[in-house]
């Protein structure tokens, strides 16, 4: 990553949070960067010829510079919970009513990156419906969805590493332990996990070099990090 992107005066500001632009989150999260904005900025519609706003999901650590939405990876991650539970067939508006209620039982501010979201994540699902006992169209979507709540949970959470009960690490290339996003290192960014080489630089050199062994051995690394960089900044592009 070129840390004169970086909207401060200081990169060590991001050093521990994590730093990612729309386009970047859109591209590690395979989703629409339409779907990132509105959900973390809000949106109007029309119906029946009322205007209706809808605030966002949340309000992002990081503070907009020249209105451009900048991204921490606590967002990332709970950015990938929202985009696989609507995957799975979870409406918005129960999703917010979860995180209204699990930000309570949780004790935090960002519910799904906490262990104990982990184990109760579809309770507090089930629960944050029965509390919204005006809607009963909330409840039965919850009812009819509880097993792919609880999937989503079972299979969001393999790939993530937990620390002082919330989530500290994703390794995003089918949850292999060669490829890290660590909001310590690198500012989050993709990078071999041993030693810190970003996934694009790998990824770049077996390109220039036209040989994955050439660039083990020239970043000192394993030919199985050089080819799980390159399927996995090929899979992005795809995306």
């Amino acid at each position: 990553m070129d840390t004169s992107s970086l909207p401060r005066n200081s990169p060590q500001e991001f050093l521990g949070v994590g730093f990612y632009s729309v386009g970047d989150a859109a591209r590690l999260l395979r989703m629409p960067a339409l779907s990132i904005r509105r959900w973390l900025t809000g949106y109007r519609f029309m119906r029946k010829g009322e205007l209706h706003e809808v605030p966002p999901l949340w309000v992002p650590d990081l503070p907009k510079v020249d209105n451009t939405i900048e991204l921490s990876f606590r967002d990332l991650i709970e950015l990938r919970f929202v985009h696989q539970f609507t995957r799975a067939g979870v409406g918005l508006k129960a999703i917010r009513n979860c995180l209204d209620y699990a930000r309570t039982i949780v004790e935090s501010d960002r519910p799904f990156l906490s262990s104990r979201f982990r184990t109760d994540g579809r309770t507090i699902f089930i629960e944050s419906a029965a509390k919204a006992s005006d809607d009963d169209a909330v409840l039965l979507d919850l009812k009819r969805h509880q097993y792919a709540i609880k999937r989503v949970i079972e299979q969001s959470f393999q790939d993530l590493d937990i620390e002082a009960d919330e989530v500290a690490r994703w390794r995003p290339y089918r949850g292999k332990d060669t490829i890290v996003l660590d909001p310590e290192r690198s500012f989050g960014q993709p990078i071999a996990t041993d030693s810190g080489v970003p996934t694009t630089a790998l990824a770049e050199a077996v390109v220039a070099e036209g040989s994955a062994e050439r660039v083990a051995a020239l970043y000192e690394v394993t030919i199985e990090v050089v080819r799980d960089a390159v399927r996995f900044e090929s899979e992005l592009r795809v995306t």
